[in-house]
């Protein structure tokens, strides 16, 4: 069973280890391999605790999941208003330890984070996937999710990524 939760500062070692892991292994052949050799959890790590000093952005939520209730964190994922357009929402993260890939932990984080988007009124929402995580792009379509053909280069983490935008329309009167 997934359990999903906010993330207290507590949870920043364990953040920092999940992005690695999932970076190194989910973008493997589309990013460069020493790019993704270089990543450090330390300095992962510390950008999750500066983030998790300082309060989301109004409308933001910062979701970790768990497979019990104390045990460690395996993805975590943020949602909130879109940063090119506040009256859409957009999942901003998603990411899941590989080593728990295809245990649901994903379409819990994806479900909270839907969930919170129409709690906060959004009719529709958005996410950005690496043109070339076809992983990734099958997981959002099963989903619900559909490309909307939408492309933009963006740079993530010091990698220049060519990305597909996705879009999906909320419910208004239901969580997903």
């Amino acid at each position: 069973m997934v359990h999903i939760r906010e993330p207290g500062p507590h949870d920043a070692a364990a953040l920092g280890r999940v992005h690695v892991a999932a970076w190194q292994t989910g973008y493997r052949g589309i990013f460069p391999d020493e790019q993704l050799a270089g990543m450090s959890v330390e300095e992962r790590e510390q950008a999750w605790t500066r983030i998790l000093d300082h309060p989301s952005r109004l409308g933001m939520v910062r979701l970790v999941a768990t497979l019990q209730d104390d045990g460690p964190v395996v993805g975590f994922a943020v949602a909130g208003p879109a940063r090119h357009d506040e009256t859409v929402g957009e999942l901003h993260a998603l990411n899941v330890d590989p080593d728990v890939w295809g245990r649901g932990v994903g379409g819990a984080l994806l479900e909270a984070a839907t969930d919170h988007l129409i709690g906060q009124g959004f009719e529709t929402a958005v996410l950005w996937v690496a043109t070339g995580n076809v992983r990734a792009r099958r997981f959002y379509e099963r989903a619900g999710w559909r490309d909307d053909e939408v492309e933009r280069e963006e740079e993530v983490l010091g990698v220049t990524a060519h990305e597909r935008r996705y879009r999906r329309d909320l419910p208004a009167d239901a969580p997903s």
